[in-house]
């Protein structure tokens, strides 16, 4: 993350940069809608922010050049996502500071339903949050899966159920195996790391959750509620 700048600077100096960067409510406002990890357009980012092609492009600019965003071009189309998951964790634990109790007043029936949908279930970059995220955290350490009394770690049985359910845990590189992620609107941590994108990952690929709207809101289908009780105990009512 941030490679771009350089080491020599004073670290002062470099964290003054990267606040400066994300102290704008535009590009605010674009890395919040990248949290759902896939790649936008920047026509798409545009009618998102509200602004006009031609502003959002110097933005998308300072945010590629400042290391939070990666681009790539097919044709004329620009695509820009934020830079790894790191990106992501920075921007989420900033939005957690910020969360529902500081929020604007929603302005009508479907902001207020979106933000509603939300809360109940979405994805956090490549990870499950919400109440969902929340749900499926809890019910993994009472089973003795994960732990969280010395810091987010898979206990080895915890390991051996990733296995057992068919989900592949992929350790190259160094990204934690699991993480804690705060969790902007419950106020309490998520499951995050390879552990908790594998997890997310499954439950896309197998229609336990399926996305809605146009946000990072996503709703646990039947499916995915017989799934959750059978593997984790999780009741319908904490999903719902």
């Amino acid at each position: 993350m941030l490679g771009c700048m350089t080491t020599r600077e004073p670290r002062a100096a470099r964290l003054a940069r990267l606040a400066g960067l994300i102290a704008d409510e535009t590009r605010a406002s674009c890395l919040l809608a990248l949290l759902d990890g896939r790649a936008w357009t920047a026509s798409e980012l545009a009618r998102h922010a509200g602004v006009a092609a031609s502003t959002l492009s110097e933005h998308l600019g300072k945010l590629v050049a400042g290391g939070l965003l990666a681009e790539e071009r097919q044709g004329r189309h620009r695509y820009v996502r934020l830079a790894d998951a790191g990106v992501a964790q920075l921007v989420e634990d900033l939005a957690a500071q910020v969360g529902p109790g500081d929020a604007v007043r929603p302005r009508g029936l479907r902001e207020s339903s979106a933000g509603s949908a939300m809360a109940r279930g979405r994805t956090c970059y490549d990870h499950l949050a919400g109440r969902l995220g929340i749900a499926v955290t809890d019910a993994m350490t009472l089973r003795g899966l994960l732990r969280q009394d010395t810091g987010f770690a898979l206990t080895d049985t915890g390991v051996e159920w990733f296995g057992a359910v068919g989900i592949a845990l992929d350790r190259k590189g160094r990204r934690p195996l699991a993480r804690a992620c705060l969790d902007w609107t419950e106020r309490r941590p998520h499951l995050a790391g390879i552990a908790g994108a594998a997890l997310c990952r499954h439950a896309l690929e197998e229609g336990w959750c399926v996305r809605i709207g146009s946000e990072r809101a996503v709703r646990v289908t039947a499916a995915g509620e017989q799934a959750l009780a059978e593997l984790l105990g999780i009741e319908t009512t904490a999903l719902r």
